[in-house]
């Protein structure tokens, strides 16, 4: 449930009811945009991302009407800017419309900046208590991702220097930019330390997302990432499918694979058949809650 009343605006706050969801820990404030919403939503984002001041999450979707799909999702970081596509929050919409009852199908398409996305609910008790997304076909040109590289075709572990410090990336697109670093051991100074620099970095002209992955055996990879705008998430949906597909053209893994985040695990598979990356993994409901803004 989500609303937007003004009336109280003139008592010095205005209104706006949410709900929070987390996809394997990945956190998100959800509202309604078949009802009245406001329009600053990236202002409203950093509002209420802010862990002391606001309700705390990492970041603000909004779930809307298309005209080219059964839902539009609108996803906004914790710094206010608008992303492309989060696998996670497009597992907890899923829940949210068959939950709440905006839709009894069990196959949804959601529309996003990235494309339509195909989401496969599977119900208990009449709650949906696990979603399957088909996230498409990874993109692995250069200047799709987008990243500077010096092969026109795939950016395969290549070694690139960051403020003196060399890394072998690996660049996926999942409709948003990631760079895979596959290390011995994650450690926090990768993540917090070394995650904002490569972020920044002038290969990837739309910034990117990082994630320092730990390959386990051919069916598991425990990851850490730092997403861009946001910092460190518990994970990161588009993220492990990035993980995934890296791992299968670095000769890691199979092509059926789990990731395993700091906030849970997602079992990811790249289809050969299709290209296509399936991404399976819970979405669950927090609370419901009134966030006053003054």
């Amino acid at each position: 449930m989500s609303t937007y009343n003004d009336k109280s605006a003139s008592a010095g706050k205005r209104e706006v009811r949410f709900s929070k969801m987390h996809g394997a820990g990945n956190d998100y404030i959800y509202l309604n945009g078949f009802e009245a919403i406001p329009e600053d939503l990236s202002k409203l984002a950093v509002e209420v991302s802010d862990r002391h001041f606001g309700v705390g999450s990492d970041g603000l979707v909004v779930i809307c009407p298309s005209d080219v799909a059964d839902f539009r999702m609108r996803m906004y970081n914790s710094d206010g800017s608008e992303a492309e596509m989060c696998g996670n929050a497009s597992r907890c919409i899923g829940k949210y419309v068959y939950d709440r009852g905006l839709t009894d199908k069990t196959e949804v398409t959601l529309e996003t900046l990235a494309g339509i996305k195909v989401l496969k609910l599977h119900v208990e008790n009449g709650e949906v208590t696990v979603v399957t997304v088909d996230m498409g076909e990874p993109e692995l040109r250069p200047d799709r991702v987008p990243v500077v590289s010096t092969s026109a075709d795939r950016m395969i572990n290549e070694r690139i220097t960051v403020n003196n410090t060399e890394y072998d990336i690996t660049a996926v697109s999942m409709g948003n930019p990631h760079a895979v670093v596959f290390v011995n051991e994650i450690t926090d100074e990768q993540v917090l330390g070394r995650g904002p620099e490569l972020e920044r970095a002038e290969v990837f002209p739309r910034k990117a997302n990082i994630e320092f992955a730990r390959v386990v055996d051919r069916g598991h990879v425990e990851m850490r990432v730092w997403e861009r705008g946001t910092g460190e998430t518990l994970a990161c949906g588009t993220g492990a499918c990035a993980t995934a597909v890296a791992a299968v053209l670095n000769g890691h893994t199979d092509r059926e694979v789990d990731i395993v985040l700091r906030g849970g695990t997602l079992h990811i598979r790249w289809d050969e058949a299709t290209n296509h990356v399936m991404m399976t993994g819970p979405a669950r409901f927090v609370c419901d809650g009134t966030f006053y803004r003054y």
